[in-house]
């Protein structure tokens, strides 16, 4: 077994000298002359006159012609009132670099620059045209100049009041790239067959961190070619309570679009969204500038008037237009139809378009197995400065192994000891099932078993016959439900009705279940058909969601539902590819009519032998699947029981906090996230049987999950005239989308933070009297709840609103979990012996071993980490090499490349708050808390013993995120992008795994210079 797992992260090193090192920078142009100002305010009205020069369209243009740069963003207005951010530079340089814009150049590009700097109209205006030829004149008489910036300290930083690390907004940029220029100094990272070669990739003033990646590799795979890179990742992080902050080196594959559609003959790009490329260079884009080695960005954007892809000019105004580049961009055309002769090695231009899953299937597997990223990342290391070194080794934590619960789902080896298992988990589900009943009748006494109904709207016999097959299956059924005595024939359930359905029954000795079957007939489960009649495709695309809805709830009302008991639907809908545009699908209008009838939903897909599709094979999963997902919506979990006694408080019960999102309201386009929670109380009449509640917000009270489910359906209410179309990732793509500036933004976020104020008092006042452990999720609430930010939070304290922050109730303790979002988790592996190969050992992880146990108590450590086993579906050998080629004994070259990657996430754990043993509170208590003992518990709460793979985020945490589906459903049921140099795994656990969710703390502050252009 493993002892110990090593992170790639890094830090000053112990009584470690700073790292510093010299730049030259430029500052803000309204700092150059007076008369640019003037240029950009003609034709305000005094009100409205700007203090600052707009850079962003020129930001975006240096990630093209002058990659070298570091360009770095305004300070961004804090949220809520408070000191600004002291001004920084705006383009800094190393010191030992040539100057990336030399006279001629940097007239050139100032010249398109100030062209935008007008109203739109302004090549009429003599007074601009005046204006704008003085201020080029004088510009060019005074070109602004590099200023040199010693001695700049890269990771040496403030601590805030709780003792961490409170980087300056620059190190996050220029200490990465300063790692990541050391790391290009190194040789080729050899490997069997070749060796990796490495180059800098620009990055924008917004992006945190530096990205280094190899020239493109091709692998053949089923008979094709296939082209990747590595990419590393170098970014800067903190944790909570040190006062060091940490880089992090991540490693991944980025996969490059190389096959044309046999249908248009060229890349199949998304056409709502921009495409990214690539570019090198073999001279520099703009005269007189230096060669570098550093790739080039440009984006492709569909042009709709010519129906074709067209270089993106990264703004409105067009800057690229302006300047007479000594280097040619490819043209789109030939670049998308022959892609393969643009990619690799070759004279002039080379140029790569970045794959994304939207364009279909690669076949170059993603990320790297534990052997080889340690293999990358030790050769990395050879970079790191003297004075950095890296963190210190994780090693087990208390509990035995793995830190398995108390009642860890078991591995029987022999047939007799599966079908004994078998039958535990599908009575374990009965009596859980029969518990919820009883919890949702509020405990009206009942004569005998409960009954529970279930319904199958099912639309092909296909998934009818396998869905009743499959509900036997998932709860341990015998017989067919009483179909046979009865006569029933495939006529008698194609003809079934509302109110007159087939039912099956099966009756056990913990609960009665009755199976409605009906046809979704009249239309139900069609496409959306939008009234044409209706002004506005949004308008009338609710409209028909509405109509849709209002026609399925009759329709279910007419078959005895009642929304005072929620019971559960499985609804058979045509896969999601079918639907053409995606907004037709029905699904959501589907989940929103059933909720009002007072049916949670399970979507299984009809079956397709189509090559885009192929699902019929895997039905009998699906559907057993969508069973045991909706089984859950019911509240049917197994609780895991920790292992710590007497160590955690009697009667602990698991509170948790989730940010769902909703539809962005009306034109403006803000985001809105509604606070939900979810309450999970262990009950002792079982073995984990547990009381899963939800809170409701209108009434004041926890109600049974279910009821919460169904209440939430309420938020996602349609208004027509409010009714927006869904976003896309890239303004390019979507021109004349409007545009939500940096004021509008931060006022709907400091509107929603005090509405999660008022509900977080709420809920934490419902939960006095009772020991709680409040679970928290750091990418998700730390938006909304800014107290879960590393930089404000402070132990055993707690902060809901303006008020100043106070000790914890008795009862209440707070955890926050931080998942792989931002890539804010490290990469890691289990160091294993010499001669072995490094694995993906699953347990519970602490720091400071020393520390915790060198006087025979706990420290005062509260970040622990958290590993999990990898499931049986994803079997790879740790010592998966990715890049190797090897000769078979066919003489034919092979690889691994075509094997995708999986690595679970080192989760980490942060006790923010609870009454150790000096907490002036621990005396109130029968006994003082351990930070271990309530880390431990939730790293156990990730094991549920009625999941087949662990999950990523604690039990109570992952029951608040699903929420999502009932806030949102078009956001919880639809595509999703993913990152292509992740290591997560694609498919349906997607959508179940609130921890891949986008992620609110993620998210920036949209450009305030959106506030400055003219109308």
């Amino acid at each position: 077994m493993y002892k110990n797992i090593r992170r790639s992260a890094y830090h000053l090193a112990e009584e470690g000298t700073p790292w510093t090192e010299d730049f030259h920078a430029l500052p803000f142009p309204e700092h150059w002359h007076a008369g640019l100002l003037e240029l950009h305010n003609h034709g305000r009205d005094e009100e409205k006159r700007q203090p600052t020069l707009p850079t962003r369209r020129l930001d975006g243009v240096l990630q093209t012609l002058a990659p070298d740069v570091i360009v770095r963003p305004r300070p961004r207005i804090p949220v809520e009132p408070g000191p600004r951010a002291a001004e920084d530079f705006w383009m800094y340089v190393p010191a030992s670099a040539p100057d990336p814009l030399p006279g001629r150049s940097m007239q050139q590009l100032l010249d398109a620059w100030l062209r935008t700097l007008g109203p739109k109209d302004s090549a009429q205006d003599p007074r601009f045209r005046s204006l704008l030829l003085a201020s080029s004149t004088e510009l060019k008489q005074n070109l602004p100049k590099w200023q040199p910036v010693s001695g700049v300290e890269l990771l040496t930083t403030p601590t805030t009041r709780g003792g961490t690390a409170a980087p300056e907004p620059r190190q996050f940029q220029l200490a990465t790239d300063a790692l990541a220029r050391r790391i290009l100094t190194l040789d080729p990272f050899p490997f069997e067959g070749g060796e990796l070669r490495f180059r800098a990739l620009p990055r924008g003033p917004r992006d945190q961190g530096a990205e280094l990646m190899s020239q493109p590799l091709c692998r053949t795979v089923k008979r094709k070619e296939w082209w990747f890179s590595v990419l590393l990742n170098i970014s800067l992080h903190t944790t909570p309570f040190d006062p060091r902050p940490r880089l992090h080196l991540h490693w991944g594959v980025r996969r490059w679009a190389t096959h044309p559609r046999t249908t248009t003959k060229r890349l199949n790009l998304p056409y709502r969204e921009a495409t990214t490329v690539y570019l090198r260079p073999t001279i520099p884009w703009l005269p007189g500038a230096p060669a570098t080695e550093r790739y080039a960005l440009a984006r492709l954007r569909r042009d709709r008037a010519a129906d074709t892809f067209v270089w993106s000019e990264n703004d409105t105004a067009g800057i690229l237009r302006g300047l007479s580049l000594a280097g040619n961009f490819p043209d789109p055309e030939q670049l998308l139809t022959e892609p393969v002769s643009w990619i690799g090695e070759g004279r002039g231009v080379r140029a790569a378009v970045v794959h994304s899953t939207r364009m279909g299937k690669h076949e170059i597997g993603s990320g790297f197995m534990p052997n080889q990223r340690a293999q990358l990342t030790e050769w990395a290391e050879q970079a790191l400065p003297e004075t950095l070194a890296r963190v210190p080794d994780l090693t087990r934590g208390r509990g035995k192994g793995i830190g398995a619960p108390e009642n860890r789902r078991p591995k029987p080896r022999t047939d007799e000891a599966k079908k004994a298992e078998l039958l535990r988990e599908t009575q374990a589900r009965r009596v859980a099932l029969a518990a919820q009943a009883r919890i949702a009748s509020h405990g009206a006494e009942q004569a005998g078993p409960p009954v529970v109904e279930a319904r199958l709207l099912w639309q092909s016999p296909e998934v009818r016959g396998e869905a009743v097959e499959q509900f036997a299956k998932a709860l341990g059924l015998d017989g067919d439900g009483g179909a046979s005595a009865a006569h029933v024939t495939d006529r008698d359930f194609d003809e079934a009705t509302p109110g007159a359905p087939v039912v099956l029954e099966w009756r056990t000795a913990e609960v009665t279940l009755r199976l409605r079957c009906l046809p979704l007939a009249d239309g139900l489960g069609d496409r959306l058909v939008p009234d044409p009649a209706v002004k506005g495709k949004g308008a009338a695309l609710a409209a028909a969601v509405a109509e849709r809805r209002r026609a399925l709830r009759a329709w279910l009302r007419a078959d005895g539902t009642d929304p005072s008991r929620p019971e559960l639907a499985l609804v058979e809908v045509a896969h999601r590819s079918t639907f053409r545009p995606a907004s037709t699908d029905p699904k959501f209008a589907i989940r929103l009519g059933c909720a009002d009838a007072g049916l949670l939903t399970q979507f299984v897909a009809t079956p397709s032998t189509d090559r885009q599709i192929d699902n019929a094979e895997s039905l009998d999963h699906r559907t057993y699947s969508s069973w045991l997902d909706g089984l859950r919506q019911l509240g049917v979990r197994v609780l895991p029981q920790h292992t710590l006694g007497d160590d955690l408080p009697d009667s602990l019960q698991y509170a948790a906090v989730w940010m769902v999102k909703r539809r962005k309201d009306g034109p403006t386009r803000l985001p809105k996230h509604l606070p939900v929670a979810v309450l999970v109380t262990p009950l002792p009449a079982g073995e984990g049987l547990a009381a899963v509640r939800g809170w409701d917000d209108t009434a004041g009270e926890w109600v049974p999950y279910p009821q919460f489910l169904l209440g939430l359906v309420k938020q996602a209410e349609i208004d027509p005239e409010a009714f927006t179309e869904p976003e896309t990732s890239d303004d390019d793509a979507r021109p004349d989308a409007p545009l939500v500036t940096g004021k509008q933004w931060r006022s709907n976020l400091a509107q929603q933070r005090r509405e999660t104020a008022a509900f977080l008092q709420r809920v934490l006042h419902s939960l006095r009297g009772q020991p709680t452990a409040l679970i928290t999720h750091a990418q998700n609430s730390r938006l909304h709840w800014p107290w879960l930010q590393d930089g404000q939070t402070e132990r055993d304290l707690i902060k809901t609103g303006h008020a100043p922050a106070g000790r914890l109730d008795d009862e209440l303790r707070l955890v926050r979990v931080r998942g792989c979002g931002g890539r804010e988790s490290a990469q890691w592996w289990g160091l294993a012996d010499p001669g072995k190969p490094h694995g993906q050992p699953a347990g519970f992880w602490a720091q400071n071993p020393q520390q915790r146990y060198g006087d025979g108590a706990s420290s005062r450590e509260r970040v622990f980490y958290s590993t999990t086993e990898r499931p049986g579906t994803h079997a790879i050998s740790p010592a998966l090499d990715r890049l190797a080629t090897r000769v078979n004994a066919a003489g034919n070259l092979t690889s691994q490349a075509g094997t995708s990657a999986w690595n679970p996430t080192l989760a980490e754990i942060a006790v923010l708050g609870c009454h150790e043993g000096d907490d002036s509170a621990a005396p109130v208590l029968e006994k003082s808390d351990d930070a271990e003992a309530l880390a431990l518990a939730m790293h156990q709460l990730r094991q549920a013993p009625d999941y087949a793979a662990a999950l990523s985020l604690p039990l109570p945490l992952h029951l608040a995120g699903l929420a999502q589906a009932y806030v949102l459903p078009t956001l919880a049921d639809g595509d999703r992008t993913l990152n292509e140099e992740s290591d997560t795994p694609a498919g349906d656990q997607i959508r179940e795994d609130p921890d891949l969710a986008d992620a609110a703390g993620l998210s920036t502050t949209p450009d305030d210079e959106a506030e400055t252009a003219h109308s």
